[in-house]
């Protein structure tokens, strides 16, 4: 199914342009083959006519006529026509000299329109008996006709030569244009994010795609209500276990308090760190079901600048814990449209991972630059980095990279994603350093508000 045979089982587009265009040209074709041969015969039966003028003006106004002589006729000629008029002898065929013109015609050839064949041509005669009594002929080559003919129906047919191309050519912009709609639609629907999943517009459609238009949008409506009820169980069920994980975390913390063997103290310490695990994936699914759904903070011009500063204060102990160097390279401001939760949301999440993953006595940098229609948040540690074949799927939710030990649900990056598609930001990772690649680079670029 390749090539051209292909295309046309594929496209509506392109298989009726094809059936248009051939419909088109074999009409045109075929009319401009009957409008040459209609024009061929009129304008043959104008010249009979116009052979028959000639002979009413001689008669009408007794114009003078060649001499006849038992040796010697002289011929009258057009030399642009070609038209040749002579009279005829009487009573057998003419015996002319052979320089002369003339031609050798029969004396007695009926009065009218004939074609004769004279020194091996054809000729076209027109022989009428004048008033006088005399007869005429007037003649004129048959291929001197057909030439003046076949001119004059070639400039009739002309215009479908000039036409047919342009003809082609409208044809073809009003189905591009009749077919733009439909890939409007399908441009509108490959933009959207995967949080959009709104109602598609039914107006300024054709009425042929509505119907598809609306089993669409039928079909969004169902997989909306899907999505909110599975949302809705992540969120319920995270909601559901804190109450009895955050018992449970008090009671570890109360049995921490009791005399007990240093064996007991080891598997409670286990104990108290996978509930420390289970209740950082908890707070992580909250924020991703919120981060999911369609945001109803009202996006207001945000400070940049001021969000990291204050992300920056929450997270300092966490920093100061692992003795890290964390903290801003510049002042540079920038205003973004966003919800101040989603923005503090994103970059608390990217800030924790770099704390996580830096190892102790290592080094966090921020640093905001702007432009006129663009801000962008760069954040570099000195931690272990991510591979570059690896710097997709660790936005995907639950993925870790192998090898890291530190504790961790795998959903950050899987928000900051979220958020970043839905307030149509783009998030990039890259090495910190290139020579040799080591740390991780993410860099945040948001719309700026001028």
């Amino acid at each position: 199914m390749d090539g051209i045979e292909g295309k046309m089982n594929r496209s509506i587009q392109f298989k009726l342009s094809v059936w248009l265009f051939l419909v088109i040209v074999l009409i045109a074709l075929a009319g401009g083959a009957f409008s040459f041969v209609k024009a061929f015969h009129e304008a043959n039966e104008l010249q009979d006519d116009q052979l028959r003028q000639i002979a009413a003006l001689i008669n009408r106004y007794n114009l003078p006529l060649p001499s006849v002589k038992s040796q010697e006729v002289e011929p009258v000629a057009d030399s642009d026509s070609r038209v040749i008029v002579q009279t005829l002898q009487q009573g057998g065929d003419q015996k002319l000299n052979p320089a002369h013109d003339a031609l050798v015609l029969p004396g007695n050839l009926a009065d009218g329109i004939q074609t004769l064949t004279v020194r091996d041509e054809p000729w076209r005669l027109y022989v009428k008996t004048l008033g006088s009594g005399s007869k005429i002929a007037i003649a004129q080559q048959t291929a001197v006709r057909d030439e003046i003919a076949r001119d004059s129906a070639l400039r009739t047919v002309m215009p479908f030569a000039i036409l047919i191309p342009l003809l082609l050519l409208v044809v073809g912009f009003l189905i591009k244009q009749m077919f733009m709609p439909v890939k409007k639609l399908a441009l509108d629907l490959d933009r959207r994010s995967e949080q959009d999943l709104g109602q598609l517009s039914e107006t300024h459609l054709p009425s042929e795609i509505v119907p598809f238009v609306v089993a669409i949008n039928r079909l969004l409506a169902r997989v909306v209500r899907s999505v909110a009820l599975q949302r809705r169980f992540v969120t319920d069920a995270a909601h559901e276990l804190r109450s009895p994980l955050t018992a449970l975390w008090l009671q570890a913390e109360r049995l921490e308090a009791a005399d007990m063997s240093a064996q007991a103290r080891t598997r409670l310490a286990a104990l108290k760190s996978g509930l420390r695990r289970t209740r950082i994936l908890l707070d992580q699914l909250l924020s991703l079901a919120r981060a999911q759904e369609p945001s109803s903070d009202k996006a207001g011009p945000i400070s940049l600048q001021r969000i990291v500063r204050q992300v920056l204060e929450d997270l300092m102990p966490l920093a100061e814990s692992k003795s890290l160097d964390l903290g801003m390279l510049n002042d540079t401001d920038a205003t973004i449209a966003a919800s101040e939760v989603d923005i503090k949301t994103l970059v608390k999440n990217l800030v924790d991972n770099a704390i996580r993953y830096t190892p102790d006595g290592g080094r966090i940098d921020l640093s905001v630059t702007a432009t006129e229609t663009r801000a962008n948040l760069r954040i570099d540690d000195t931690g272990p980095g991510i591979a570059g074949e690896e710097r997709e799927r660790v936005f995907d939710p639950f993925y870790r990279v192998l090898g890291n030990s530190e504790v961790g649900s795998g959903l950050g990056l899987s928000i900051v994603k979220t958020i970043a598609e839905r307030i149509g930001a783009s998030v990039m990772l890259e090495a910190a350093s290139s020579s040799p690649p080591t740390g991780l680079s993410v860099v945040v670029t948001f719309s700026r508000i001028s």
